[in-house]
């Protein structure tokens, strides 16, 4: 298999501009000679100077401060040699990868593929109670994953590392190409996560309610209860696919 390597990507940020990143961490998985993926050795993480003060309200999160990343490289410098590694990879990863494609762009990661762990793990784990990286490590308890290696959590290198695990399951479950496909698409919710009928799975709402769903601002829901309908024969409205008035955001 060419380029059998997926590096999973994590960003830490100054704020949200468009080079606002702050640290960058990977972790690779690949398929080895025994037809299995696996987390390898090939991990790391470089802070990186975002060119203005580190908001608050992320230092918050990640703890990274303004003199921690004063000498540091600028984005553009760095991030195209960790994006776009010796020998290439099938594909570049992430949990909740729409966040880290805002700043790792086709012209810097050469235009290689995303896979969105969050969206695969709604799919392969729809019993799950929640989602969120950590949530998966605690609730799923993957198998060589070294504890002390995912900490702190919320800095690059280890939430990589922690959703490398995820994927590497994920990919040990269905292919690559599905993996891939499921990124494209809205996240396939397994249970309505807001209103009166949150924490119910869809086949329980009568197609009405569904119908009302199609109308949501979020396009995960919207798409959920498309699905729904979809699986029952049914067809949704013809504008399913907007929300019933434009966000406030």
């Amino acid at each position: 298999m060419p380029k059998a390597r997926v590096r999973v990507i994590d960003l830490e940020t100054a704020g949200n501009g468009a080079t606002d990143v702050c640290e960058i961490g990977w972790q690779d998985v690949v398929f080895d000679e025994d037809g299995r993926w696996t987390v390898n050795e090939e991990r790391g993480a470089c802070l990186v100077n975002p060119g203005r003060p580190i908001a608050a309200e992320t230092m918050a999160i990640h703890h990274i401060l303004d003199e921690q990343v004063a000498d540091a490289p600028f984005w553009k410098d760095v991030a195209p040699s960790i994006l776009r590694p010796d020998g290439g990879v099938a594909a570049l990863a992430a949990h909740r990868a729409a966040f880290e494609q805002r700043y790792c762009t086709p012209r810097l990661s050469g235009g290689a593929p995303w896979i969105c762990t969050w969206k695969c793990a709604l799919r392969v784990w729809p019993d799950l109670t929640r989602f969120s990286n950590q949530m998966l490590r605690y609730q799923r308890r993957p198998e060589g994953l070294v504890h002390e290696l995912g900490l702190p959590a919320h800095r690059a290198m280890p939430d990589a590392y922690v959703t490398a695990h995820h994927l590497r399951d994920l990919l040990n479950t269905a292919s690559i190409e599905q993996l891939l496909q499921w990124t494209t698409e809205p996240g396939l919710l397994p249970r309505v996560p807001s209103g009166p009928d949150r924490g119910k799975s869809w086949d329980r709402l009568g197609t009405d309610a569904l119908r009302d769903y199609l109308r949501d601002r979020d396009a995960d829901i919207r798409f959920s209860a498309q699905s729904e309908l979809a699986r029952r024969g049914e067809n949704g409205e013809a504008n399913a696919d907007k929300p019933a008035q434009g966000s406030f955001l």
